[in-house]
């Protein structure tokens, strides 16, 4: 299993905790904290990217689980080579309930784009098909 003591960037590594606290203790504070008011944020909610709105990014990922844990799996760090900023890919595995009570299980990963103690960018993508309902068969 992964450990979040191998992460090597502070940034990454109090985004893993952050987010940790979110899904458990629902606090968002730190979560938001971390972000810059203009980030770039994209995830496979069919809105596409958008910039700025932190607060509203998370509220609306946390608003969909009853309950959610995220375990990090494998991270991998870096430094951009053309622009210089530092990044991270994280691989995930989330497990929880809906609000609906139906069970997720699920797979992803994200990317941070990192100035110094904030975050700047964070694409993620994941198996959207564990949120989908099956339609009723008619009968």
């Amino acid at each position: 299993m992964f450990e979040d003591n191998h992460i090597r960037n502070s940034t990454t590594r109090r985004f893993v905790g952050a987010l940790r606290h979110f899904e458990q203790q629902g606090d968002i504070e730190p979560l938001v904290a971390l972000f810059t008011e203009d980030a770039e944020l994209f995830r496979l909610d069919g809105r596409g990217e958008r910039r700025g709105g932190v607060r509203e990014f998370w509220e609306e990922y946390r608003s969909v689980f009853a309950d959610v844990r995220t375990r990090f799996l494998n991270v991998v760090e870096g430094t951009d080579p053309v622009e210089g900023y530092e990044e991270a890919g994280l691989e995930w595995h989330s497990v929880g309930r809906l609000t609906d009570g139906r069970p997720v299980d699920y797979y992803g990963s994200t990317f941070l784009g990192l100035d110094g103690d904030l975050i700047t960018a964070l694409r993620s993508y994941y198996d959207t098909a564990v949120f989908l309902t099956a339609p009723v068969a008619a009968g």
